[in-house]
Order: structure tokens, then C-alpha cells, then sequence
């Protein structure tokens, strides 16, 4: 995605690559402005206090789970991090740790490996330029290993309180899909975003996208029937509820007797 020159290439050499992305869902009609605030309005009544599922205790270890997260799940990471928090639970620690120890706790994340070289560059960099701090600029998180613009945007946003837009598969997905904020890459994603959602709507948003598109807004099928937003998304036609499943039928009163 970053080209070579960019401050956090090394993420880009030392991981597998990544399989093509997928083309986008045809884009929906986009919203109007009012339409975008009634969407938003109506995750915010659903949600009014949305967060990030990733277990974390201060910036640093946002930062950790963030970059474990890439390309993996993030219930996945939540069953490794707690050992690893706890082995390691600053950047002195961490960078003490070295890639071999970190490896022993992140070996069920999928691109353990080169994550775990990556920890350990991190945290000896945060250590060396940072005095063992997180920085809250975005030039300064970019520059360290493993960390690009969505890891960036998401410690930005959910550490420092900062109004910014990870565009993750799910956002991408349901920005396209919606009519929200159409756009060819991620990144058209996010400027259109962070244009065209209200600015004080915007820090929520980024985490009522991300879990509306995960549960509700599925790539496969989604589940319009209990979209608390489909009266103003322009996708279609909707997914019609399932059909329900037929009661069991009762028991014979010489069948409960056998029982």
C-alpha cells in the first residue's frame, strides 16, 4: 500500500505480503448531509458510548494490541496480550524481552513472527527517541516499526482523543456499501469520512463503523433487517430477515415416559 519512501515501509518488507484487497461493493448513491447525520444519529442511539474491543491499560499497550491486530483478529490478540501485558507491560520491558521472548506469547496471532521483531524495534525505539513514551504525533507513531497511517489513526483517536479515521476492511466495506463516503482506497475512504461526518461525531464514528460493519453490515450477507441505520442507507435491495425457524413440535406424553 506505502510506497518505499514512506515513514514506516519496513512494515511492508518485513510482513508476508498481503493478498490483493478485493474490489470495493459497486458504490451506493452517497448520502446527503442530513442523511449522513441521521445514520450517525441513529449508531450513536444504539451505542452512545462506543470503544475499541482491543484490552489495553495506557497508550503503549493500545499501541502493542494495535500493531498485533493487523491482519488478525482482534478477539484473537485479546487471548494473547493479557501474558504478554504482563511480562511486559512498558517499552523498557518489551524491548527487554527481545523478539524470541515476545514470540513466546503472540505465537497463536497470525504473523507472529514478524510482529514480534517489529515489538521489540518498537519498544527500544520508544525507548531511545520517545523516553519510553507513546508519541501523539502522527509523523513520530508512523516512523516506528510496524505502525502505518490505521495503526496511527486508531492510537491517535482512541489514546489521545484525537478526531481521526482508521479505515479498516469494515469501514471500507460499509462506506461503499451505505453510500456514506464512496471511494477506490482506503484512503479516498477516510478523506471522504472525515469530510463529510460532522466533526463532532467524528472520534465516535470511527468506532461506530468499525462495529456496525463487524456484526450488523457483514461482507457476506448483511443484516439489514436489524440495521437501527437502514432508513438512510442507499445499499440495495435490503437483505430480508431469515426466515424463522419452526418450533419444535411437543412431546407425546408416552415419549417423555421413555425419556
Amino acid at each position: 500500500m506505502r510506497l518505499a519512501s514512506h515513514p514506516g515501509a519496513r512494515e511492508k518488507r518485513l510482513m508476508p505480503a498481503a493478498k490483493a484487497r478485493p474490489a470495493p461493493p459497486s458504490p451506493a448513491r452517497p448520502l446527503s448531509a442530513a442523511e449522513i447525520r441521521a445514520f450517525l444519529d441513529a449508531l450513536a442511539a444504539a451505542n452512545p458510548a462506543p470503544r475499541t474491543e482491543l484490552l489495553y491499560h495506557d497508550p503503549f499497550t493500545l499501541l502493542v494490541a494495535v500493531v498485533l491486530s493487523a491482519q488478525a483478529t482482534d478477539a484473537s490478540v485479546n487471548r494473547a496480550t493479557p501474558a504478554l501485558f504482563a511480562a511486559a507491560p512498558t517499552p523498557a520491558a518489551m524491548a527487554a524481552l527481545g523478539a524470541a521472548g515476545i514470540g513466546r506469547y503472540i505465537r497463536s496471532i497470525g504473523l507472529w513472527q514478524s510482529k514480534a521483531r517489529h515489538l521489540a524495534e518498537l519498544a527500544r525505539l520508544l525507548v531511545e527517541r520517545h523516553g519510553g513514551r507513546v508519541p501523539a504525533e502522527r509523523a513520530a507513531l508512523e516512523a516506528l516499526p510496524g505502525v502505518g497511517r490505521k495503526t496511527a489513526n486508531v492510537v491517535l483517536n482512541v489514546a489521545f482523543g484525537a478526531s481521526t479515521m482508521a479505515v479498516d476492511t469494515h469501514i471500507f466495506r460499509l462506506a461503499n456499501r451505505t453510500g456514506l463516503a464512496p471511494g477506490k482506497t482506503p484512503r479516498a475512504v477516510e478523506d471522504a469520512l472525515i469530510k463529510r461526518i460532522p466533526p463532532e461525531m467524528l472520534r465516535d464514528a470511527h468506532h461506530w463503523l468499525i462495529l456496525h460493519g463487524r456484526y450488523v453490515c457483514k461482507a457476506r450477507m448483511p443484516e439489514c433487517w436489524r440495521c437501527v441505520a437502514a432508513p438512510w442507507c442507499h445499499f440495495s435491495p435490503k437483505t430480508p430477515a431469515p426466515p424463522a425457524r419452526p418450533a419444535p413440535a411437543p412431546r407425546s406424553a408416552s415419549s417423555r415416559q421413555r425419556a
